[in-house]
């Protein structure tokens, strides 16, 4: 099976690794926070996992830079996600509005579903007292 880095031709930014641009034999980690790169870091050396480490800059902000062999990448990829997950900050930081736009979801939801199950009983309660007016046309 392919290496999914193989495939991977632009660089548009949704993930944070990309084929080395020389050497298609390595797999180049970018980092723009330097806890992230630290964490990651500790992980390969901790995992036995050889790699070259680069910082650049680009316009105002450093890149720690992680060349890894892609015999690697299936370990560094769980590295990889291991670390932005302990890093991940919540997608709504307030613990009140979170708590509360998820009770009004379910409230709403709720809702919805009895509204829902209430029309079909209306739709078939019109539906039997239609049957009966033809029955009694019909006779």
């Amino acid at each position: 099976m392919d290496n999914p880095v193989d495939s991977t031709m632009i660089d548009l930014g949704l993930v944070n690794y990309v084929q080395h641009p020389s050497n298609k034999n390595y797999i180049v980690y970018r980092f723009a926070d330097v806890n992230r790169a630290d964490s990651f870091e500790k992980e390969l050396s901790k995992n036995k996992i050889w790699y070259e480490k680069s910082i650049t800059k680009k316009r105002t902000k450093d890149y720690f830079l992680f060349g890894i062999h892609k015999n690697d990448y299936n370990k560094t990829q769980e590295i990889n996600f291991t670390i932005e997950a302990k890093h991940k900050k919540p997608f709504i930081p307030f613990r009140f509005l979170r708590w509360f736009l998820m009770i009004f979801s379910a409230i709403v939801m709720t809702i919805t579903i009895l509204g829902y199950c209430n029309q079909q009983n209306r739709l078939k309660q019109v539906n039997n007292q239609l049957n009966e007016q033809q029955s009694l046309t019909n006779e």
